[in-house]
């Protein structure tokens, strides 16, 4: 639930700030290149500037290789223009995600085995970070939430107590409002914007307070907003991040246009680029209203989907499904009253067990693993209709489905961390 105060988001962020810069040894800004990110690091120099804190500030910037030319233009001009604070270009070879291949769910940033097609070349300033000169131990298949985990625990150790400013604002997606006021997340001295050593000063922003600060305060931002603009994007719809990103599948195709050199070079980098840009935004990647083909089930189409993947990535999504149906079979999943109201009106081929111990939601085993399920809820109920959207979705891990990363290979990728965290 939302509570307003009696100061504007632009007077609150100023006071979160303050808070951060007396609180802190260290304010570190995680900067995209974007208008969020932009707002923070603006606030943070100015702050700085004024009150000769420059000292304290430093930003980061991960660069993804394969990103708008304007986007890494503004980064450039930054790192430039915001003097005597600490800086760090980051330029490795991480582990991405990526919409694009049917083979897998991540492609590798800056693969030195790759340099012959690299979209760009590394930034030549001293302070860009690449694998040759990383002042910490990177471990082949890390990926960028890790590496940043890596990265602020060498800083920290470096120059001290230390928090990272992020530009998250709650009213973009349901996942960042969740990220900042579920109750899992612990709260740091008692402040809702601040879990542990990351920082959201501006979360409850919207998106008309950025361009409003922008542009009432003069400061620089990144151009491509414009491009944007011109094409029809809506203001809400405008991102910087990497292009092939789950969220930036169904915008890849503006590249082709916004900027075409780089765009070249992206389609020989990473395969499925060109069928992502064309058809991310259709029924052919799962979005909108996919249809079902003339005499098949959805359980007959997806044998169809699964003979036309190499033997590799067949296996792979056959494991994540049988594990599916078994759990809908044998364990049961937990759904919501509204959600099991729904499959009433839709089949009586459910039985509903007891509430849940973790929350307020029933378990509900299904007799027979449903082909499809016509209800508001889709994505939440199995189905071989679901199994069908993910891999037309390129969706490797299956995260349409629910699934995360298994503990296993979480507890591999902790186990190494550490070994190169005590090195």
């Amino acid at each position: 639930m939302k509570r307003y105060l009696k100061k504007n988001v632009y007077e609150a962020a100023q006071e979160r700030v303050q808070y951060l810069f007396k609180e802190y040894d260290n304010v570190l800004v995680a900067f995209s290149g974007g208008k969020d990110s932009s707002v923070c690091l603006n606030l943070c120099y100015d702050y700085a500037k004024e009150n000769g804190m420059t000292g304290k500030l430093g930003m980061y910037h991960i660069d993804y290789e394969a990103q708008y030319q304007m986007t890494t233009d503004f980064v450039e001009k930054c790192f430039n223009e915001f003097e005597g604070i600490k800086k760090f270009w980051l330029c490795l070879p991480i582990e991405a995600q990526c919409c694009c291949k049917m083979d897998a769910g991540t492609w590798t940033v800056w693969e030195q085995s790759q340099k012959e097609i690299w979209v760009r070349e590394i930034p030549k300033y001293d302070f860009v970070i690449h694998e040759k000169n990383c002042p910490f131990r990177l471990e082949k298949g890390t990926s960028d939430y890790e590496m940043q985990d890596l990265f602020f625990e060498w800083f920290e150790r470096k120059y001290g107590k230390t928090v990272v400013v992020i530009g998250i604002r709650t009213d973009e997606s349901f996942n960042r409002f969740r990220a900042i006021s579920s109750k899992r997340v612990s709260k740091t001295n008692g402040k809702d914007w601040i879990n542990n050593h990351k920082a959201y000063p501006i979360y409850d922003w919207a998106t008309k307070d950025v361009w409003i600060y922008l542009y009432k305060f003069q400061k620089h931002y990144n151009r491509i907003y414009d491009l944007f603009y011109g094409a029809g994007v809506c203001i809400d719809q405008m991102r910087v991040a990497s292009p092939f990103n789950h969220c930036a599948s169904s915008s890849l195709s503006l590249y082709k246009v916004i900027d075409p050199v780089n765009w070249g070079k992206m389609v020989g980098r990473v395969n499925g680029v060109n069928f992502t840009a064309i058809y991310g935004n259709t029924t052919a990647m799962g979005w909108k209203s996919v249809k079902l083909p003339r005499k098949h089930t959805w359980k007959t189409y997806l044998d169809f989907l699964l003979s036309t993947l190499d033997e590799k990535t067949r296996k792979h999504y056959r494991e994540k499904f049988d594990l599916s149906i078994l759990f809908w079979k044998e364990k049961g999943g937990a759904l919501g009253e509204q959600v099991i109201e729904e499959l009433k009106k839709v089949t009586d081929k459910f039985k509903v067990g007891e509430r849940n111990n973790y929350s307020d939601k029933n378990t509900v085993i299904f007799e027979e693993y449903p082909d499809d399920l016509d209800i508001q809820s889709f994505q939440s109920v199995p189905s071989y209709k679901r199994m069908c959207v993910c891999i037309l979705k390129n969706d490797y891990y299956c995260k349409y489905m629910g699934f995360t990363q298994t503990k296993d290979a979480a507890e591999k990728k902790k186990k190494c961390l550490e070994k190169y965290r005590n090195l």
